[in-house]
């Protein structure tokens, strides 16, 4: 009996012992993402902060790649399925913008554009991809090809010599033949894995594609490529476009460059040439030169430190997300530590 009791009361103290032992240390990428899920993050529902409260295939697509780098098999599994439910198509692709009722309780009618964002389908589809090859789910890998599908059918245009990207299925084909292009919807990383999982040379030409048009794409000044942009026959223009400057869309090229470990020197140069002004503008206008006067944000600061520590192996500290971040800012925070995680530079 002595025995059994001496066991016993070493088991009930091995079990207190282990709710005090300490959690394995989380990475700081999984710090940024536990604060990030904290104040973006509701019942799956990636809230954009800075754009009145609304979700999009983009935000759900940066909440699913970040949990999967961050092994947060749970918030993924919520993420995924608020986005398939609420906004994913017929088609399977998803429609952009989801505005929330002020009593919070939604049908269709919270569907404000069902047009699709392909940067969004594409994000989304590179993080089902992420997830089957870190957790060997079979689903997330077959729904991540029944996506691809229409990406490929629908909003691949061969035009002008360019595997162009569409940036929605409807609004961006001019009635002269024209295409209106965003460079930022050329998210590289993701294509170079759909090239690697499906073996399909579309992607490869895809990326490369990118590339090419942005060594074209250079415009002011500082030669930077624009958030918005025409191409025809006659080449590319800033005439027509949604927006003329280089800003919140275009600042996301360089960190997509990392992330796919492309360190293109002539790609890159511009940017780094920008960066070091004294002073650094959020915005620029690509045709008249008119600057922001406000300084970019710290999202974008993230950006430019994370790709210099790539291109000079060498880490340097990044900004935070704190109670005052907004969702973009955030957003781009959290893709430059995973970029310096993809790198194997400590930060």
């Amino acid at each position: 009996m002595k025995s059994i009791k001496y066991i016993v009361v070493l088991f009930v103290i091995a079990i207190f012992a282990w709710t005090l032992w300490p959690e394995t240390e989380l990475t700081p990428f999984q710090r940024s993402w536990t604060t990030y899920k904290s104040q973006f993050v509701d019942a799956g529902r990636v809230i954009d902060t800075g754009n009145q409260g609304i979700s999009h295939s983009e935000g759900q697509g940066y909440g699913l790649l970040f949990a999967v780098f961050a092994n947060d098999k749970k918030q993924f599994k919520k993420i995924w399925r608020w986005t398939q439910k609420t906004l994913q198509r017929d088609d399977q692709l998803f429609s952009w913008q989801y505005t929330p009722t002020k009593q919070r309780k939604c049908d269709d009618s919270c569907i404000t554009d069902s047009n699709n964002a392909t940067d969004g389908d594409i994000l989304i589809a590179w993080a089902l991809l992420e997830a089957h090859q870190k957790w060997e789910v079979q689903a997330y890998l077959d729904q991540a090809l029944t996506i691809l599908d229409p990406i490929k059918t629908k909003l691949i245009k061969d035009k002008f010599g360019y595997q162009l990207i569409l940036p929605g299925e409807f609004g961006f084909e001019q009635p002269d033949g024209s295409i209106q292009i965003n460079l930022s919807y050329w998210v590289f990383p993701a294509l170079d894995l759909f090239s690697d999982i499906t073996n399909d040379p579309i992607w490869t030409d895809v990326y490369q594609s990118g590339v090419d048009l942005m060594k074209v794409s250079r415009f002011g000044d500082w030669q930077l490529p624009p958030d918005w942009a025409i191409i025809s026959d006659d080449g590319i223009t800033l005439n027509g476009a949604l927006s003329s400057d280089y800003g919140y869309n275009a600042c996301r090229l360089p960190i997509y460059l990392m992330l796919a470990k492309d360190n293109n020197e002539t790609l890159i140069g511009p940017f780094l040439s920008f960066w070091s002004q004294e002073k650094i503008p959020a915005t620029v206008n690509l045709k008249n030169g008119e600057l922001a006067e406000y300084t970019y944000n710290t999202g974008m600061q993230a950006i430019a430190k994370a790709t210099q520590s790539v291109i000079n192996t060498k880490a340097t500290a990044l900004p935070e997300i704190n109670d005052k971040t907004d969702y973009y800012s955030a957003s781009l925070i959290l893709l430059s530590q995973l970029a310096l995680l993809k790198s194997d530079l400590k930060q």
